[in-house]
């Protein structure tokens, strides 16, 4: 019953997704860095954005190995991620393992919700840079936001999800090398300055059209 469940809800997120208007802002310091790895670090509930974002390049992600999970690898998949499973509580460290397997075999970049699995909110866990150690990559702070939408807030992470046919934003902070100094903190600084890079860009429309 779960995995139909996963498969109708992937397919409702993709038609709903394909809908939504996106604005990317990348730093120009992700050029110099094209060749290699990327790792996707984002924080939890700003994901409906950055699913909507055309990614560079095939993509994989962690999922837990929970009954939810098994549902929610199945409509993962179906929005063109590839999926390992795996957890930091159970499993995490052989999900991880894969999962950088995955991307030296495939070289396709990795994306983690980096507080996760249920926060707290804003702060990483070693599992990204972790993956960009191991496969030579860099992690990518991301942001997002969203122009109307619907906050859920008796969730932890506060998951706001787009209305269809509305504008989103996705900014891509500079990349990270995950061997510098005070790494995990850079990363939660950059990811917070992205998603305040998105609300920005999205507060500033919503000016121009409320002037129009």
């Amino acid at each position: 019953m779960r995995a139909m469940l996963g498969i109708v809800l992937g397919f409702v997120v993709r038609v709903w997704l394909m809908t939504l208007r996106v604005h990317v802002v990348a730093d120009p310091a992700l050029e110099a860095v094209r060749a290699r790895p990327w790792v996707l670090a984002f924080f939890h509930g700003t994901q409906w954005p950055l699913l909507a974002w055309k990614r560079r390049r095939p993509t994989v992600v962690l999922v837990s190995l929970s009954r939810d999970g098994a549902m929610q690898a199945r409509a993962l998949r179906i929005l063109g991620l590839r999926v390992t499973r795996g957890s930091t509580s159970r499993g995490g460290v052989r999900g991880l393992a894969a999962l950088v397997r995955t991307m030296r075999r495939e070289r396709v970049d990795a994306a983690f919700a980096v507080d996760g699995p249920r926060g707290p909110y804003g702060v990483a866990k070693p599992g990204a840079l972790a993956a960009a150690r191991a496969t030579g990559g860099v992690m990518v702070p991301m942001g997002g936001a969203v122009l109307r939408g619907m906050t859920l807030r008796r969730t932890w992470d506060r998951f706001t999800i787009a209305w269809p046919f509305s504008r989103v934003w996705v900014a891509l902070g500079p990349p990270i090398d995950p061997d510098g100094e005070n790494a995990r903190v850079r990363l939660q600084e950059a990811i917070s300055h992205a998603n305040e890079t998105a609300r920005t860009r999205a507060r500033e429309l919503e000016v121009v059209c409320a002037a129009s």
